[in-house]
């Protein structure tokens, strides 16, 4: 894919962080992803790509715009694969708590898994701890190994992971190893993200969480040079259907970070609604509004911080039109 693309991709998630972050606090998460993806859409329309949703806001007959088999783009340019999450974090949004993102991840054509709406099961860690990780492993040993690998006692380790109820188990192995926990009420694609980025303080992911937001961090930890794998979690003959009709041969299969996101091509952005531990949030300031982003390519492994000053009355309609006038 032509370099020349990634800005324009961040103007994909700045146009859905600017529209949703209005709604920040407002405690309607349905409106607030709704301007997303509406903004998302329309920038899209003007990115000069022939691409396909492969992971969106659901299936054809669920989600009326960004989903899955979805054209986006002019229709001229290189044939891809985009993966898009247009508000991940909806209820941390709607609750103005840290860490709604807005993302996307685009790879040539057949390059991101085809993943369904169910869950799976995730280890993630960064570039130091690549090659340690074992998801069918016991916790203690995956925590034992990047100790070693990050040269540090177990007790020192940071693991961070969903607060759920079907994690108990898990998260009770991590504190009788003597790890330390990080709970998150939601969004696992920053948090995985997180275990690759110096100073984030998190150094391991476990847990399940949405499969299509795996295949997002996926693609992110490739840039980044970290690991990942997972399985999928299918719960009943519906979700193994699904799974099959997106040509998935094995359904529990253990994914490694190639089976995600295959090669190195790959544009990874992201922009940040709320404050976070990788990105800032949207600043409104009168007429103009800033905005923290992330991109990254694999092939080079270049990480760019693009702090942007928009011109709001100057902006499209569709990222002023769920302000809160309205």
């Amino acid at each position: 894919m032509e370099r020349e693309l990634t800005l324009e991709f961040v103007r994909v998630t700045e146009a859905a962080a600017l529209a949703a972050g209005r709604l920040m606090g407002r405690g309607d998460k349905e409106a607030a992803d709704q301007a997303a993806v509406d903004a998302m859409r329309s920038v899209f329309d003007t990115v000069n790509i022939n691409g396909t949703v492969v992971i969106g806001e659901g299936e054809m007959d669920e989600a009326p715009m960004l989903c899955i088999g979805e054209k986006v783009g002019t229709g001229s340019g290189p044939r891809v694969d985009v993966a898009v999450d247009p508000l991940e974090g909806t209820n941390l949004l709607a609750k103005g708590l840290p860490n709604a993102l807005s993302v996307v991840a685009v790879a040539p054509q057949g390059c991101l898994l085809h993943a369904p709406d169910i869950y799976m099961d995730k280890i993630a860690v960064g570039p130091r701890a690549r090659g340690c990780i074992n998801l069918d492993a016991p916790v203690e040993e995956n925590l034992e190994a990047v100790a070693r690998a990050l040269e540090r006692d177990v007790r020192d380790l940071t693991v961070i992971i969903l607060d759920r109820p079907r994690h108990a188990k898990i998260i009770a192995a991590i504190r009788a190893a003597g790890a330390r926990v990080k709970l998150i009420s939601d969004g696992d694609v920053a948090a995985a993200i997180a275990t690759a980025i110096d100073n984030s303080g998190v150094d391991i992911l476990f847990g399940s969480g949405g499969a299509p937001e795996g295949v997002l961090a996926a693609a992110a930890l490739k840039c980044l040079g970290g690991e990942m794998q997972a399985r999928l979690m299918p719960e009943d003959d519906e979700d193994l259907e699904r799974i099959y009709k997106m040509g998935l041969s094995d359904p529990h299969k253990l994914l490694l970070l190639d089976d995600l996101v295959k090669g190195d091509d790959i544009l990874f952005a992201a922009t940040g609604i709320t404050d976070g531990d990788m990105l800032n949030g949207v600043r409104y300031r009168g007429k103009t509004a800033e905005t923290h982003s992330m991109v990254m390519r694999g092939i080079t492994g270049t990480i760019r911080n693009i702090y942007a000053t928009h011109l709001m009355d100057r902006k499209p309609d569709f990222v002023l039109k769920r302000d809160c006038h309205h």
